[in-house]
């Protein structure tokens, strides 16, 4: 729907508009009637409801009112400001019209950390109601990660703030731009001089060049940048290595030996879900003809990408940068500090000469929570090591203004401390919840006599403003941003902002005296930097426009590469506000503390994402909670038993949490986590958790010693995934600690050597993949016959599977105490695995979804004949006829089926009604659910082959969980056509069934689990 222009010639709507405003009684029925009468106006109801008598009729004053309701273009009539003319771009081909059950898909792009992250989303009939991965973006490569999955849960959230607020009271935005324009005039006469800008990271062009021209007509302004999980430490590592501020883009498709200081590079981080794939293409030994790159990670917690070592150490984060430069001093490199380790020194030397072996072939990478001399030293090797302009690329910085954001918020904290800041304009972020303890911000934040906070909810930052504004959504608004290589995308609403929310570009703009919507922002800076670099018409930039909304990129704006010059080895010590404190700690020595985000709610800014709480967090399976981990060799010394509440003290301040034993976690460490203890997420993140946050210490930001624990005595029930719909256990032991899922070959593992001596060590008996004798008659698959393949050795275990389905689905949350009850309803999820000893257990992941067996236990038993088998080998399930006699999961081995026991589905909130899948069932209670292989997806594209008269064709056919998958683990498709991707993979010599001896055919299948451990290692780990 196009919105109406608000051009100088138009008629004076504007003027009749600011009349409404005000009229009341008799005057606002004129205003009606001179509207009424308007041959301007009944030419907008024209091209807006596309009625050719209108422009002829005659228009009451009712049809006015109801079209001035109906229409957003009027929406200034509730103090609100009418949006341009705009054209927002299809991915595909638009049709002449929208029809409805028919989707278009419009491309734009999701920031996290302020890195854009390109997106197609899914639209019906104007309300978006799928994320996807934007396969031309670089950054996604048609995937996404599990928090652009819960993007949409968050734009119609009914918990977003809904009005502009005065000191807590409703206000309009006209009171507020009154309210800004008296700020802006009392900060002219001193150039801008008390006024602070605070900003979250950003990559934004256009936003940039807005705060950059504020900044030049207030010189005297200043502007802050902090977000809690920031690159402090990468882009001070960067300058400390080559003396100035470069961006570093990793090519692991190119790799063939990693090693990862703490970085968990294919979960977290700008680039993670490419990572991933590269990762993943990496380890295909069909893609690479029988090779395999090998991933060597240091860490002290346990994460996706250690669980996907081929040699991973547990190890204190204060004893990486030791390691690290004991491994540079085996490279060759003068170690310019302390190399004393735990570590072997065999093993550091065979390391360090696998690198050697691979030079311009390796990659060295340090985690973003470790201190800028690690990344230094990482920076250091690869040089040495010949990887840069190989594996890795050096650009000039993505961030518009890059800073140390620590030192940021302690310069601004410190001004207003001292009275020197009279205005404070926050955009975006949540400071007041995520600023280390130390600072005292909230009491240092009331002392400014004018506090202004856009954000999304009313949040513990808002609580403490004078005036909150409600921000719109980046599904509801214009911006742009760019993605890990310097990628611009421009990001392009699908919906008018549902509670009038207003964007940063719209609120500098206003305080710049200019009311103009974000489109017009945007589009603006981009018209002027196309006609300055060609000199181009307007043609010419029109088309350039309308191409780089509808590949979701502006063509060649990615970084190109930049040389530098290595500096020396950086010394000892940590970075700048970590040097003292640090040191003196390791000196002291004692329990280490580490802070992190949380998987799944990260910094607390998707606590009130229920979609996010209830995603089990990867390795843990914990959901609703964060807790205090800890390795079990500690956790025996401290006699802590999981659930037990501990008291953290921590540079002179307390908090407590529940602990919880993970293997593989470093020893005399503790892991606490970020986003809970929220007091003002919504009704869902409230008084979850703990927070961590008041721990927090900025001259230690995510590692130090000296921490003090000791039981309290009580206990908190934490819900864990990991112990429901056990399947490993076959009835026969006894011994609950002997069962594994290893007893039944659920997951099958070897090395890469022991592979190429027995390519088929994986492969089931040929007693149980030929049909053996059976009760059901055999049935000829003679058209289509779907099935699907998973790749351990891909999969990462990041969980976006999940949630995908959900979204995909409408599949409800279902709360803690539900979950608690194993009652939790996600149709796909990862089992996780742990095999050798506590200490350092290799882990395995693996999706499980409805194995749609082709001998399916579930059917026989149901009394209602609710789940049925499809002539196309689907395991289907008739809603309406289930009766909920649970026969179906009871007679499930693989417990893949969920019963729906109370309402979990919310059919009262309106916003909720807009998010849900028009073309999937949203099941109330009382019936059984599973995974369908996304029948509707099957279904919608044969309907489109058939009116084409032609088979579907390979890959045409993408299930939700297929289709998010950063790795590409999943692969579904047609059986029967051997040439089909699908049927290849099962070919493989690696591919299994599981529980195929009960013999119930499963069309899920999977492929064995490779490890390239290095021999030299190995053979040393055993000497030992």
């Amino acid at each position: 729907m196009t919105i109406p222009s608000r051009k100088a010639d138009s008629i004076d709507l504007a003027a009749i508009e600011e009349k409404l405003r005000g009229a009341k009684g008799k005057q606002f029925w004129r205003g009606l009637d001179e509207l009424a009468e308007s041959p301007r106006y009944r030419e907008f109801l024209h091209n807006e409801f596309g009625d050719p008598d209108i422009e002829k009729a005659s228009v009451s004053r009712r049809d006015v009112l109801k079209l001035m309701a109906a229409s957003a273009a009027f929406a200034g009539l509730t103090g609100c400001t009418k949006l341009p003319t705009q054209r927002i771009v299809p991915y595909v081909r638009q049709p002449e019209e929208i029809v409805p059950g028919k989707p278009l898909f419009y491309a734009t792009a999701m920031t996290m950390g302020g890195v854009a992250r390109g997106l197609l989303v899914e639209s019906h009939m104007g309300r978006p109601t799928k994320i996807e991965g934007n396969p031309d973006h670089p950054a996604s490569l048609g995937a996404t990660s599990v928090f652009e999955q819960a993007a949409l849960l968050t734009l119609y959230d009914p918990d977003r703030a809904q009005a502009v607020t005065n000191e807590g009271r409703i206000a309009t935005w006209d009171l507020f731009l009154a309210a800004l324009r008296r700020a802006r005039d009392n900060h002219r006469p001193g150039k801008g001089a008390g006024l602070s800008i605070l900003t979250e990271t950003i990559t934004s062009p256009t936003l940039g060049s807005q705060i950059q021209g504020l900044l030049a007509e207030f010189p005297q302004a200043k502007w802050h940048q902090y977000e809690p999980v920031g690159r402090d430490a990468a882009r001070e590592g960067a300058r400390m290595a080559f003396g100035e501020y470069v961006n570093t883009v990793y090519r692991f498709d190119r790799a063939d030996v990693i090693l990862s200081l703490d970085s968990d590079f294919l979960y977290s981080g700008p680039g993670s879900v490419r990572y991933a794939r590269q990762f993943a293409d990496g380890r295909d030994v069909e893609m690479t003809g029988g090779k395999m790159n090998r991933l060597y990670v240091v860490e002290s917690t346990p994460s996706i990408t250690g669980s996907k070592a081929d040699h991973r150490l547990p190890m204190r984060s204060r004893d990486v940068e030791p390691f690290a430069r004991a491994v540079a001093s085996n490279l060759g490199m003068p170690p310019g500090g302390s190399t004393a380790t735990q570590v072997g020194d065999a093993w550091i030397a065979a390391l360090a000469g696998d690198l050697q072996k691979h030079r311009g072939r390796s990659i060295v990478i340090a985690g973003d929570q470790q201190p800028p001399t690690v990344h230094a030293l990482a920076h250091a090797m690869n040089s040495a090591l010949g990887n840069i302009g190989e594996t890795v690329t050096l650009t000039d910085p993505i961030e518009v203004k890059p800073t140390d954001q620590m030192q940021s918020i302690g310069a601004l904290v410190a001004d207003m401390a001292t009275g020197h800041v009279q205005t404070l304009l926050i955009l975006g972020g949540n400071p007041v919840y995520t600023a280390p303890a130390d600072m005292q911000f909230a009491q240092n934040f009331l002392k400014v006599p004018l506090r202004i906070h856009l954000s999304l909810y009313d949040d513990e930052t808002s609580d403490l403003c004078h005036w909150h504004v409600p921000a719109a959504h980046f599904l509801e608004t214009w911006s742009d941003a760019r993605a890990f290589d310097g990628t611009v995308t421009i990001l392009q609403p699908l919906i008018s902002p549902l509670y009038n929310g207003k964007s940063a570009h719209e609120l500098l703009a206003a305080f710049l005296g200019d009311d103009i919507p974000a489109h017009d922002v945007v589009k603006t800076y981009w018209q002027n930097r196309f006609t300055a670099a060609k000199q181009g018409d307007d043609k010419a930039f029109e088309a350039f426009w309308e191409t780089s909304l509808h590949d979701g990129v502006v063509a060649k704006t990615a970084l190109p590469q930049k040389q530098v010059r290595m500096s020396a080895v950086p010394a000892g010590g940590s970075s700048r506000s970590q040097t003292d404190q640090t040191q003196q700690s390791q000196a002291e020595g004692g329990l280490e503390i580490v802070f992190r985000p949380d998987p799944t709610v990260w910094d607390g800014r998707f606590a009130n994402n229920g979609w996010l709480q209830e995603l089990p967090k990867p390795l843990t399976q914990l959901t609703w909670d964060n807790a205090v981990m800890l390795s079990p060799r500690t956790a025996q010394r401290l006699q802590v038993t999981n659930e037990d509440v501990i008291s953290l003290k921590y540079a002179g301040r307390a908090i407590r949490g529940p602990a919880w034993i993970t293997p593989g976690h470093a020893d005399e460490s503790a892991t606490v986590y970020f986003g809970y203890g929220r007091t003002r997420a919504g009704h869902v993140g409230d008084e979850l958790g703990y927070n961590a946050y008041l721990l927090w210490d900025s001259r230690t930001p995510w590692f130090g010693s000296g921490l003090e624990m000791e039981k309290t005595g009580e206990r908190n029930r934490l819900v864990t995934t990991q112990f429901h719909h056990s399947i490993e256990h076959d009835g026969k032991q006894e011994d609950e600690d002997s069962v594994h899922a290893f007893d039944r070959d659920l997951v099958r593992i070897a090395t890469l050597d022991e592979f190429k001596k027995n390519p088929t060590f994986a492969r089931d008996p040929e007693e149980e993949t030929t049909r053996a004798q059976s009760l059901y008659p055999p049935f000829p698959y003679t058209g289509y016959s779907w099935g699907m393949s998973i790749d351990l050795n891909r999969c990462i275990g990041c969980n976006a599977c999940s949630i995908a389905c959900q979204a995909e689905n409408n599949i409800p949350v279902v709360g803690k105490q539900q979950v608690g009850a194993g009652r939790i309803m996600h149709w796909i999820r990862v089992d996780t695995y742990f095999r050798g000893g506590l200490d350092n257990p290799e882990i395995v992941h693996e999706p499980l979804p409805c194995m749609h067996c082709e001998d399916a236990p579930c059917e026989v038993v149901c009394p209602v004949g609710a789940t049925t088998h499809s002539p196309e080998g689907l395991n289907e399930m008739v809603y309406n006829r289930c009766v909920g006699t649970r026969y179906c999961s009871n007679n499930c081995p693989y417990k893949v089926r969920r019963f729906n026991f109370l309402l979990f589905n919310d059919w009262e909130t309106p916003s909720l009604k807009l998010l849900r899948n028009p073309n999937v069932t949203v099941r109330s209670r009382g019936v059984m659910e599973k995974c369908t292989y996304c029948v509707q997806r099957i279904n919608a594209v044969k309907i489109e082959t058939e009116k084409q008269d032609r088979a579907v064709r390979d890959g045409e056919i993408v299930t939700a969980c297929q289709q998010v998958c950063p790795a590409d683990a999943i692969v579904f498709g047609n059986i029967n056509d051997p040439k089909s991707r699908v049927s290849k993979l099962k070919a493989q010599s690696r591919e299994y069934g599981l529980l195929r001896d009960l013999n119930t055919r499963p069309r899920t299948t999977y492929l064995a689990k490779l490890r390239n451990p290095n021999p030299e290692i190995e053979y040393n780990q055993k000497q030992e």
